[in-house]
């Protein structure tokens, strides 16, 4: 990690720590090891989301690419292994180029050789970073003719309202007034269903969760003893969000960086909150950041949706058909 990224590790490490509710930014789960322990969620019998979401786009994909177009650029966020998008690429009429952004910057190089591999005629200019943040494109993509953010697993969810408003508004940004996003939702749904996905009886979710402890005794000098810590999870009805927790099982202080925090017995680390939402209020979300909902794509259990957003409103975009 470079020197500035430690710092802005550190310093978001130690704020999150001090505060009341102590809290880490989910973010940093995605070091090498996090991101191929969450390609393993992906796979757990109980994780719905990531099979539902691949069948969804490709009982649809044709519909999808005729809605895209042709010569689109694709910028996906949060890229991971790239492997959703390759359903869509495989439709598309003469993709320009694919952008992919994540902040695992070994696992994005891996996958932006593969799929360079698979769709040699395709340009690939992978970026690393905090995807979170404004995004600025290659020189070569600056005059793409179509921008279509990509942006699959209900990464959304992540995101608290009002960050999530902001997030969207730096797309709508990037994709500029002609361009289109393809964003995963995650339904709200019956309580055990959603929490069985986050909690697998496998201990994948769990290793997850405490991966982030295991990084910030690597990368920042802590003392965190895993076996003192038990993954949490809980659904917040009010909130209608997934909240993720490490609780501590001992009365302890821990040490990063010269800097001691205490723990009560129970008290916990909030690392991760996933919301979920319904048609209307996802609508509602990304109307207020000057988005429009074009189309939606759900399953049949009504557990997910793939929705395009348009920067134009409905009847617009379809007279531009």
């Amino acid at each position: 990690m470079e020197t500035s990224e430690a710092k802005t590790f550190l310093d978001d490490v130690i704020n999150g720590l001090s505060s009341a509710q102590k809290q880490l930014s989910p973010k940093y789960f995605y070091d090498e090891f996090g991101a191929e322990i969450f390609e393993r969620i992906c796979t757990t019998p109980e994780y719905y989301p990531t099979r539902t979401e691949t069948m969804i786009l490709k009982n649809n994909v044709t519909e999808i690419a005729q809605r895209i177009g042709p010569n689109a650029t694709l910028i996906e966020y949060g890229s991971g292994a790239l492997e959703k998008v390759k359903i869509i690429l495989e439709a598309l009429e003469s993709p320009n180029a694919l952008v992919p952004l994540d902040i695992s910057k070994e696992q994005l190089m891996v996958a932006a050789k593969k799929i360079r591999t698979e769709f040699p005629h395709l340009n690939v200019f992978p970026i690393s970073g905090d995807f979170t943040k404004p995004v600025k494109l290659p020189k070569e993509l600056l005059n793409a003719e179509k921008q279509v953010a990509f942006f699959p697993g209900s990464t959304i969810g992540n995101f608290k309202k009002e960050d999530a408003i902001d997030f969207l508004k730096s797309v709508r940004a990037t994709v500029g007034e002609n361009g289109l996003m393809l964003i995963g939702v995650d339904l709200q749904k019956n309580r055990d269903t959603i929490l069985k996905a986050y909690d697998d009886e496998a201990g994948v979710t769990s290793e997850f969760n405490k991966n982030i402890l295991i990084r910030i005794n690597r990368e920042l000098g802590g003392n965190f003893n895993l076996n003192k810590f038990e993954h949490v999870v809980t659904y917040n009805e009010e909130h209608h969000r997934v909240e993720m927790h490490l609780m501590s099982l001992a009365v302890q202080t821990v040490c990063i960086a010269g800097i001691n925090f205490h723990f009560d017995l129970h008290e916990t680390i909030h690392t991760e909150n996933c919301y979920k939402y319904t048609h209307q209020s996802f609508s509602r979300l990304v109307e207020a950041a000057g988005f429009f909902p074009a189309d939606f794509w759900t399953d049949s259990r009504n557990l997910f949706t793939v929705v395009l957003l348009t920067s134009k409103f409905r009847q617009n975009f379809e007279k531009n058909l």
